[in-house]
């Protein structure tokens, strides 16, 4: 919610939109978080969404947006879920007392520990923030989840550290990789080996498909790529892969609605995805997926003994809805409904008679 504030990314690309919220991050203030954060609550209840992971940027010496998050997360609790993540926007060991920023934000309250080992400003930054993160999330019992490999360079290679990490030290399924934009860009011989270490680490994988097809490919004259990760490929190797949306109304994208539907669209298009199978089990991707990367499985679906969370589409089946980009027509929380819409009603549209379609 801070698109053009103070000015608007004028390139479109990843690093300008950190330089604009950077200057935006220095007029933040407690109120002006609060309020930007329950109109986008507002837009995701009237979405359908009962469950947000909010990356929240601990580069800053106040920690003001955290101490606001945090202020606001029992108040809408009856209506969201809420995760935080401790974001380190501008690294953990490239910007001024990173770590001790980190270890502030655990003790004003997080439920995940984030980073950005492709922003660091060297290989071995960005390799010993990777290991100190997951330190730090072994140590305090929490989550973890990394913007990993946000970045067109195909030897942006932080995800192997990641998952080998993950790995030995058996927290896979806690463990999430953002983005992993540079995947799109390796050879083929290399992610064959990385796959096999991805699959022995259960580790989970979140694209944000209209963010990501916005701003990678930027530097590329043509062909220019797309950007995205092999959500396909990933998911046919029985790796779990959740869609997101990354942003809204903000520096990196002006669009974000959080309709999670159309992060759906963009990724069956841009992915490849619209064989009669994928397209059957495609609401997984924005459903049971999301479930697992938040850690959430055990209260999660409709089964008995499990709260009465739901949501119902305007759609007979997964693929009207996903062509008909279907709205919410109820969002059921723990029994209480949380939003109920009308479907559209057309007032007027030429209708073609019966007696002209026997005629043709």
């Amino acid at each position: 919610m801070t698109a053009g504030e103070p000015r608007w990314n004028m390139s479109g690309t990843l690093f300008e939109g950190i330089e604009c919220w950077a200057e935006r991050k220095a007029t933040l203030s407690i109120d002006d978080v609060k309020q930007r954060v329950l109109t986008t609550a507002e837009l995701l209840i009237a979405n359908g969404v009962q469950y947000v992971r909010t990356h929240v940027d601990v580069t800053d010496p106040e920690l003001i947006a955290l101490k606001a998050i945090n202020q606001l997360k029992p108040i809408l609790q009856p209506y969201l879920d809420l995760q935080i993540v401790a974001f380190p926007q501008e690294g953990i060991f490239s910007y001024p007392n990173g770590k001790d920023l980190m270890e502030q934000a655990l003790e004003i309250g997080i439920d995940v520990v984030g980073g950005i080992p492709h922003f660091e400003f060297t290989r071995e930054y960005g390799v010993e923030s990777m290991h100190w993160v997951m330190d730090f999330a072994r140590r305090h019992g929490k989550l973890v989840d990394v913007h990993c490999d946000e970045i067109d360079d195909e030897n942006s290679r932080f995800l192997e550290v990641l998952a080998t990490a993950a790995l030995e030290q058996g927290m896979g399924p806690k463990v999430t990789a953002s983005h992993t934009t540079a995947m799109h860009s390796y050879n083929n011989a290399y992610c064959s080996k990385l796959f096999r270490l991805l699959k022995k680490s259960q580790i989970n994988f979140v694209s944000c498909p209209t963010e990501n097809l916005h701003l990678q490919g930027r530097f590329d004259e043509f062909p220019k790529r797309r950007g995205i990760t092999r959500v396909k490929e990933l998911h046919r190797a029985g790796i779990n892969v959740a869609l997101a949306q990354d942003s809204i109304q903000d520096p990196w994208y002006t669009l974000g609605n959080g309709k999670l539907l159309r992060e759906l669209d963009f990724a069956i298009h841009a992915c490849h995805m619209m064989g009669y199978e994928d397209l059957a089990t495609a609401l997984s991707f924005i459903t049971d997926h999301g479930a697992r990367v938040l850690n959430i499985t055990e209260r999660y679906g409709i089964a008995e003994g499990k709260p009465a969370s739901l949501i119902i589409l305007n759609g007979k089946d997964d693929v009207s809805v996903l062509r008909e980009q279907s709205d919410v027509l109820w969002s059921v929380r723990e029994g209480n409904v949380l939003l109920e819409r009308q479907p559209a009603t057309i007032r007027q549209s030429v209708r073609l008679s019966s007696q002209l379609r026997q005629d043709i």
